[in-house]
């Protein structure tokens, strides 16, 4: 059996610490890699004790280099801020490897809307027509023949998914859609900060970027392919005292009058032998501790006649589903690999 060689970019954060949980236990694809400058020299189980006796934890950090990748490695995720994704995956791209960046460095198509919205100038424009968004429900076949694919964020995967349904069975307007979603504190990274202090955190709840979150052009640009359509969608962060998982609740305007029967038919329909989406019986809702530490994405709909609105929910945990899950999902059909091979998790309970 071929074994898959991957680097890891960025080993330090949260992503790139659930990478090294989920690669120990995959089969066909070893970390052979892993680069920190300010841990260089020391072993991941010096860091992650959890990975003490197994896969990647005698791993030795080092410092960023693409030659090295490059001589060592099949495949490398790029688990870095934006603005430092985009010329280390070009750079990488360069050399031969495939890449999968979990920045927002390649996701939007538009360089001039990633320049408005994270005020940094994109650097790889040339690069951006080859990228591939990873969402494997929609753009699998696209991701097998990719080299470079562009992983999803977290907030755009819960809503993407929630709505996809509604929109292709044109059950809702496209305006007027509000999104209102909640996650854990890891999907503000880990980097130090008092806004994430476990007393700032703790025992409260908190909205935040209303209007103006880095997320919401890469939900809009997504939704609109869907619609065939220009949207403008109201997307409304919040932050929940809990360590991971997103819950999701999108509210949209029935197109037409239409039975709640007819709306669950539609979605029970469109996910059917879909791997990870698991539109929930009538009358159950999604829960952020069923589908944590799993690629899951939990869909509810409820049909409120009487203001004519369609209510989804949608739950998945924001960093396996929402980051570095995908991310190895990516890289697996990327090379022929089952979709699902290393992923087909229980949750974490409780």
């Amino acid at each position: 059996m071929t074994i898959i060689r991957a680097g890891l970019v960025g080993v330090t954060g949260y992503t790139g610490m659930e990478l090294t949980r989920l690669l120990a236990g995959h089969p066909n694809m070893r970390l052979v890699r892993a680069t920190s400058r300010t841990e260089a020299g020391r072993p991941l189980s010096d860091i992650y004790p959890f990975l003490r006796g197994l896969p990647g934890g005698d791993v030795v950090m080092t410092a960023p280099d693409p030659d090295d990748l490059a001589d060592n490695c099949d495949v490398a995720f790029l688990a870095v801020p934006h603005g430092a994704a985009m010329e280390m995956g070009a750079t990488l791209r360069e050399r031969g490897l495939r890449v999968v960046d979990l920045s927002a460095d390649f996701r939007l198509r538009d360089p001039d809307v990633y320049e408005a919205w994270y005020k940094v100038p994109h650097t790889r424009r040339a690069e951006l027509p080859q990228a591939v968004y990873g969402l494997p429900e929609l753009y699998g076949d696209a991701v097998k023949k990719a080299a470079l694919v562009a992983n999803p964020g977290c907030y755009p995967t819960a809503t993407i998914l929630g709505l996809y349904a509604a929109l292709k069975h044109g059950l809702v307007e496209t305006d007027g859609i509000v999104v209102d979603a909640k996650s854990g504190a890891t999907g503000a990274g880990r980097k130090a900060a008092v806004g994430t202090l476990f007393c700032e955190v703790s025992d409260t709840f908190r909205a935040y970027n209303i209007g103006k979150h880095r997320h919401t052009p890469e939900i809009e640009q997504e939704l609109s392919a869907i619609a065939g359509k220009s949207m403008v969608v109201s997307f409304n962060p919040h932050l929940l005292p809990v360590n991971r998982g997103i819950l999701t609740t999108i509210y949209a305007r029935l197109a037409k009058p239409v039975s709640p029967q007819d709306v669950q038919a539609a979605f029970e329909q469109t996910w059917k032998g879909a791997r990870w989406v698991r539109v929930l019986p009538a009358g159950q809702l999604p829960e952020t501790r069923h589908v944590r530490g799993t690629m899951f994405c939990d869909v509810g709909v409820v049909t409120d006649q009487r203001t004519g609105r369609l209510v989804i929910l949608s739950a998945i945990d924001n960093l396996c589903r929402g980051a570095s899950g995908q991310a190895v999902a990516n890289a697996n059909l990327m090379f022929g690999l089952p979709v699902e091979t290393g992923l087909m998790l229980a949750p974490l309970m409780p």
